[in-house]
């Protein structure tokens, strides 16, 4: 868009105040206006796409990480020159798979502490294309063989010499050896919401897992139920695995896994876990409806998030027709803010300054939204009724203005300021 600048003289009123309720003089003051007045220029960071080895780590003996900085559809290709590398790694890209994990699947591998491979991966040259290319590297555990097998066996000679005192004195002993179990960092809090689901995270890929060992009980008036659930790994997450079901509110479950449940690639066990808990009722929510009628277009796709005080995603919904309904909402405050997503991906995206494309836009609802239990809040958005520069709330405001408290004296001192009066404070 091409804009002509110009200007026009012209005359605004300023106020000057005797004290807080008495006006000493009401001035013209005449300026040059200029035009157009109501340009709003946003700005944006292009996504990174020159494509390069950032670093390459290993932090633990048992695996390494590569780390790009862009993700690319084909992984690289990674060859042992000190050992053989066919079928000797679990592979654990992340989601833009600009950092890939290589967990070793043999322990003589784990104990071994110079690997020296070869990485042959695609690099933007020059030019922005890329082009295949292969780095050498030697990767070398923060902590060395000999060092981890010292911490070991004191570590078992600890726990062995806590057994004994436990039965010279009577007390139970604890059967779990060092280095035989592994915890999956279950997040099984005693209450939840009915829209939450149960989590965990293994520390380890897993060979083998039993299904059949995981149950989830019901309580129905006094006795306990099987329940139904839907389990497996998240999408797109390693080692991160969900238990879904369809709970009914104000209903109390049991969450069970047998010993040795899940086994990793190294032969670790689980324990067997159990953890009651409950999921709370429709009553302790609010609800959410949010309507924007510039979106009420099936060709015009947007992505509406619930955020918090710290600009943090609470939940987010898609929709082509302007309608946003938030459920299970808990009392307090929240904010709204939307973006068209053009390319329907459902992730905002940036510009490019080359091709001249803007990034997708943004919008704030510029008001907060208090909830309260049980009570359903409707709100109506217009998305061009408030200044772009003006819609984002100041509790959401990262870098914010001076904070300096506007009182009557700092506003009369700044009047007299741009009159050039001397402005003396009492």
């Amino acid at each position: 868009m091409l804009y002509h600048p110009s200007w026009k003289p012209d005359i605004r009123q300023d106020t000057l105040w005797r004290d807080s309720l008495h006006i000493k003089d009401i001035t013209q003051v005449h300026y040059i206006h200029f035009l157009p007045d109501d340009i709003v220029l946003t700005a944006f960071t292009e996504k990174q796409t020159d494509r390069y080895l950032v670093k390459s780590e290993r932090k633990d003996a048992d695996r390494f990480t590569l780390y790009f900085s862009y993700g690319d559809a084909t992984l690289p290709r990674v060859s042992g020159l000190n050992f053989n590398a066919e079928n000797a790694f679990i592979v654990e890209p992340t989601v833009n798979q600009d950092t890939i994990t290589y967990w070793l699947r043999d322990t003589m591998l784990v104990n071994t502490d110079t690997l020296q491979v070869t990485v042959e991966y695609l690099m933007t040259d020059s030019l922005g294309v890329l082009q295949a290319t292969t780095d050498t590297l030697e990767l070398l555990p923060k902590v060395p063989y000999e060092r981890r097998v010292k911490l070991f066996n004191e570590e078992v000679e600890k726990w062995e010499k806590q057994q004994e005192r436990n039965r010279k004195r009577s007390r139970q002993v604890n059967n779990d050896r060092p280095g035989v179990f592994f915890d999956p960092g279950y997040k099984v809090p005693s209450s939840i919401d009915p829209d939450q689901n149960i989590s965990f995270m293994v520390p380890r890929p897993l060979a083998e897992i039993d299904t059949a060992a995981i149950h989830l009980y019901e309580k129905q008036d006094t006795l306990w139920y099987r329940s139904q659930y839907l389990f497996g790994e998240r999408a797109g997450y390693p080692r991160h695995y969900q238990l879904i079901a369809e709970w009914k509110p104000g209903t109390e479950y049991s969450f069970e896994v047998d010993s040795a449940a899940m086994t990793d690639i190294y032969g670790h066990t689980m324990k067997a876990y159990k953890q009651g808990f409950k999921v709370k009722s429709t009553d302790e929510y609010s609800t959410i409806m949010v309507t924007i009628d510039a979106l009420a277009n099936d060709t015009i796709q947007a992505v509406v998030q619930l955020l918090s005080n710290g600009d943090k995603v609470i939940k987010e919904m898609t929709t082509n027709q302007g309608i946003a309904t938030f459920y299970y909402i808990k009392p307090g405050t929240y904010y709204l803010r939307a973006f068209i997503d053009n390319d329907g991906d459902g992730l905002w995206d940036t510009g490019e300054y080359d091709k001249q494309q803007q990034a997708e836009s943004v919008y704030y609802y510029p008001q907060k939204i208090e909830c309260r239990a049980k009570w359903d809040v409707p709100v109506k958005w217009d998305l061009s009724k408030t200044p772009l520069y003006q819609q984002k709330p100041r509790e959401l405001v990262k870098q914010k203005g001076d904070t300096q408290k506007k009182t009557l004296t700092n506003r009369n001192a700044e009047r007299a300021r741009k009159l050039g009066i001397q402005y003396i404070r009492k």
